[in-house]
């Protein structure tokens, strides 16, 4: 499936339970792999890029069991990776490569990892940097740029380091690698990105804390196996939120999600526009926050503004969220969100260009974007770049389109929602 057509939405409406979170599938694999002991994993994304994470600590050693609606993980404990007999592919997993150099760095021995073209060209130098501060051996293309990356574990040294960035998988690459240090490595953030590493390694058994915007991790510490439930994914629920809003009598509950308030930024910003938006049964799974979201159609979105720390809590929401602000009256501005052009794709520029085939009113910032609210936009050929989430925005426009929208490399939504267009048909049955 690489191409799909789109056509106006009736009616958006049914009970959605969003496929699980992908950000704590990763960790959960990840830290039960050099845990010690038989770990249970419950609820894991099956899509391209956790089984990209599986499969690299499949080569490094790690026995996952696979029991259809669980995973049982044989930990090893710190030290208890072996040397990969060929190169780790992670595919479009930037969490996977992330993290893994974190890992990888502290390990005595050699891997090389690499990925698709649009992983080969994110940027890695953010994670190689800090981690050559601890004394890891890592190299990568031009000048450490970007993938394939060579690493020659070895011994690392705790340090003290003020990220430039707020970048979850950044900060959790140096937490990991600190884990192996002897001393305490310890890091501030320039704004809170996501926390999924801080509220699950703690329960790993790790000695970490975390104050305003500085966490620290005490090192040789050992790990121990855990049960964790994952709970759904509020990225992929962000798509059924927006599209109930804006589609006329549309109400749609969706349940089981995952509602981190270092995720959820863009229901704050939904609300500041107006939108019908409400939580209910409250609860926490496995150290998560979760609830279920109630989402109906607001016919009179106004636009809002969009900046500073505001951004990483809905850094990946940005793409649906330029659907709601070309639905919404006045003008949307987006500003400080420059991470987003070295994404899967440039997400800004993506937007820009595929939204004003539509007829929308959008202008193209260095850091954002000028969204301007119209009353009706056009069906017409889109792509999505390659990106899962440039493709379900579209989707979504898709919906309030008029005539047929058709969506080259739609194929993309399979790395993390394979069951998205089905899931998307049945809301508008």
């Amino acid at each position: 499936m690489d191409r799909i057509e789109i056509t106006p939405a009736a009616r958006f409406s049914g009970e959605v339970t969003p496929p699980p979170d992908k950000s704590i599938s990763h960790r959960a694999v990840m830290f039960s792999s050099i845990a010690k002991g038989k770990s249970v994993v419950r609820n894991i994304l099956r899509a391209q890029d956790t089984e990209s994470t599986m499969e690299a600590f499949r080569s490094l050693g790690i026995e996952i069991e696979d029991n259809g609606d669980s995973l049982v993980i044989h930990g090893k404990g710190l030290r208890g990776l072996t040397e990969a007999s060929d190169v780790i592919d992670c595919r479009n997993s930037g969490t996977t490569i992330r993290l893994l150099t974190g890992i990888l760095s502290a390990n005595p021995f050699f891997s090389v990892l690499t990925g698709d073209s649009s992983l080969r060209s994110r940027p890695m130098k953010r994670v190689i940097k800090p981690l050559s501060l601890m004394g890891a051996q890592i190299f990568g293309r031009e000048g450490s740029r970007f993938a394939p990356l060579a690493i020659r574990g070895g011994e690392l040294t705790p340090i003290s380091y003020a990220m430039p960035i707020a970048s979850a998988q950044v900060k959790s690459s140096i937490l990991l690698a600190g884990l192996y240090t002897e001393g305490m490595t310890i890091i501030t953030e320039p704004a809170r990105s996501r926390d999924h590493t801080e509220r699950m390694l703690p329960a790993f058994g790790a000695d970490l804390r975390s104050e305003g915007l500085t966490i620290a991790i005490q090192g040789n510490r050992e790990l121990y196996s855990q049960e964790i439930a994952v709970p759904g994914d509020f990225s992929s629920a962000a798509f059924f939120m927006v599209a109930a809003i804006v589609i006329p009598g549309s109400e749609v509950l969706l349940r089981n999600v995952g509602i981190n308030p270092t995720r959820t930024g863009l229901i704050g910003v939904l609300q500041k526009m107006g939108a019908d938006i409400s939580l209910m049964n409250v609860q926490s799974v496995s150290g998560e926050p979760v609830a279920d979201i109630s989402c109906r159609w607001t016919p009179e979105l106004k636009a809002a503004d969009v900046a500073g720390d505001m951004v990483p809590s809905l850094i990946d929401e940005f793409p649906i969220l330029c659907i709601a602000a070309a639905k919404a009256r006045g003008t949307t501005t987006i500003r400080g969100a420059e991470e987003l052009r070295v994404k899967e794709s440039d997400r800004i520029r993506a937007m820009a260009t595929e939204l004003a085939k539509m007829g929308v009113c959008i202008e193209e910032c260095p850091d954002g974007l000028n969204i301007t609210g119209t009353e009706t936009l056009q069906g017409t050929e889109v792509y999505s770049h390659g990106d899962h989430r440039i493709a379900m925005s579209m989707a979504v426009a898709g919906l309030i389109a008029r005539g047929t929208t058709t969506i080259h490399g739609a194929s993309a939504v399979d790395i993390s929602f394979p069951r998205f267009f089905p899931t998307m048909r049945e809301l508008t049955a």
